[in-house]
């Protein structure tokens, strides 16, 4: 008996001849670049735990005998973004309902930076080394490529507007290329200087050390040829600094001395590019001390911090911004946000347990989280600015 070709038949053919040629490309290695869920709502169910991820993700990832250990987050978009660790790379396109595994290997991520949904960037060691390497994918993260930078010392921050043009930041100096990290030219900033942040080749920041006095935050316009002093901070103690700059906005955590898993930090903020500024709050702890700009009782203005320690900021427009942090002592992990370039001040607890975070935030409100964790290494989302949170995947230790 011969049966009837239809025009639905023919269609459901060759839909499911392009369904297995995908996948099989997805198995053979292809780019792991993740699609625009917002083109095509997912029909996936929402998975829980590790989605099914810890034994494929521990293959071949020089991590085997560790726990899995989540340690930074970045987000395109309000659904697609990638999660890192130490030996993989995960990634989601429908706001983590569902996760892929992207890439496992040698390389123990420590800052992601993807400005777009191809190329990307990274910080990165290998196990059994301190040093660390800035790397760089053409396929969404499935292969990596260490750049030489010869001359330039490394880096404890990156940030790329685009595919080519980016900064790097180390420890005392500020660098700039605009090849895809492939050269790199020195931005002349003040001595002693221990973070720096642009926001254009021209406005640009720097947080320097004075001893036997504190901390200056310095400003430029004409991208580093001069700069002049926008703050001064009295500390008896200076271990460091980060500064963040978007807009408007400029953000600087000065730390002081840490003692007893405990580290005194204060937070400043600025609304109007580094032109007036205001101590957010000052942290001093019994173990590390007073925090840089505290009273002579060692106390700050403003509410307590998030965390024991700070993770990084995540600023958004000019006048948003998100610190997450965490407490090794306390085993649990927080975020503060500001609505208003710091005039107002909220901490929130995640009631997670944890000793580290790292945030990204795509939108105003839309937020991911990363906690790095002996118990549960987990990313939350969090959709109403950071009030509550949703665990959208976790790697349970392999003791409980």
């Amino acid at each position: 008996m011969r049966i009837k070709t239809t025009k639905n038949t023919k269609t459901w053919k060759r839909a499911s001849v392009i369904t297995l040629v995908l996948t099989l490309l997805w198995g053979m290695g292809q780019a792991h670049t993740l699609p625009d869920a917002s083109a095509a709502p997912s029909t996936a169910t929402c998975g829980t735990g590790d989605h099914g991820l810890t034994s494929e993700l521990k293959k071949g990832s020089g991590v085997e005998e560790q726990q899995l250990q989540f340690t930074d987050i970045n987000f395109l978009n309000q659904t697609t973004g990638r999660a890192a660790g130490k030996g993989f790379l995960i990634g989601t396109s429908n706001a983590g309902c569902t996760w892929q595994p992207i890439y496992t290997g040698q390389w123990q991520f420590e800052q992601l930076n993807f400005p777009n949904n191809v190329t990307g960037y990274a910080l990165a060691g290998v196990k059994g080394s301190s040093l660390t390497y800035l790397i760089r994918t053409d396929d969404g993260g499935s292969h990596w490529k260490r750049l030489s930078t010869p001359g330039v010392p490394p880096f404890k921050r990156i940030d790329f507007s685009d595919k080519n043009n980016g900064y790097g930041y180390s420890y005392n100096g500020a660098y700039r290329t605009a090849d895809g990290g492939v050269t790199w030219s020195k931005i002349t900033t003040p001595a002693n200087t221990r973070a720096a942040a642009f926001t254009t080749d021209k406005l640009g920041y720097a947080v320097v050390v004075v001893p036997g006095t504190g901390y200056k935050i310095e400003k430029t316009s004409n991208g580093g040829k001069s700069w002049n002093t926008a703050l001064q901070v009295k500390s008896g103690t200076w271990n460091g600094a980060d500064v963040y700059a978007n807009g408007s906005q400029v953000w600087a955590i000065l730390y002081g001395d840490a003692g007893m898993s405990q580290q005194s930090y204060s937070l400043y903020a600025s609304g109007d590019q580094g032109e007036s500024w205001r101590q957010v709050f000052a942290q001093s702890t019994a173990g590390a001390g007073p925090a840089p700009g505290a009273n002579q009782d060692g106390k700050g203005t403003g509410p307590a911090n998030p965390g024991g320690h700070p993770g990084n900021m995540a600023l958004i427009g000019n006048q948003t911004a998100y610190l997450s942090a965490g407490s090794p002592a306390a085993d649990k992990v927080g975020i503060g946000r500001s609505f208003d370039a710091g005039s107002t001040w909220k901490n929130i607890d995640l009631k997670a347990q944890g000793y580290s975070s790292r945030i990204s935030f795509p939108t105003t409100k839309i937020g991911w989280l990363v906690v790095t964790s002996e118990n549960r290494p987990a990313v939350y989302e969090t959709t109403d600015g950071g009030i509550t949170w949703s665990a959208k995947i976790s790697f349970r230790s392999e003791q409980n």
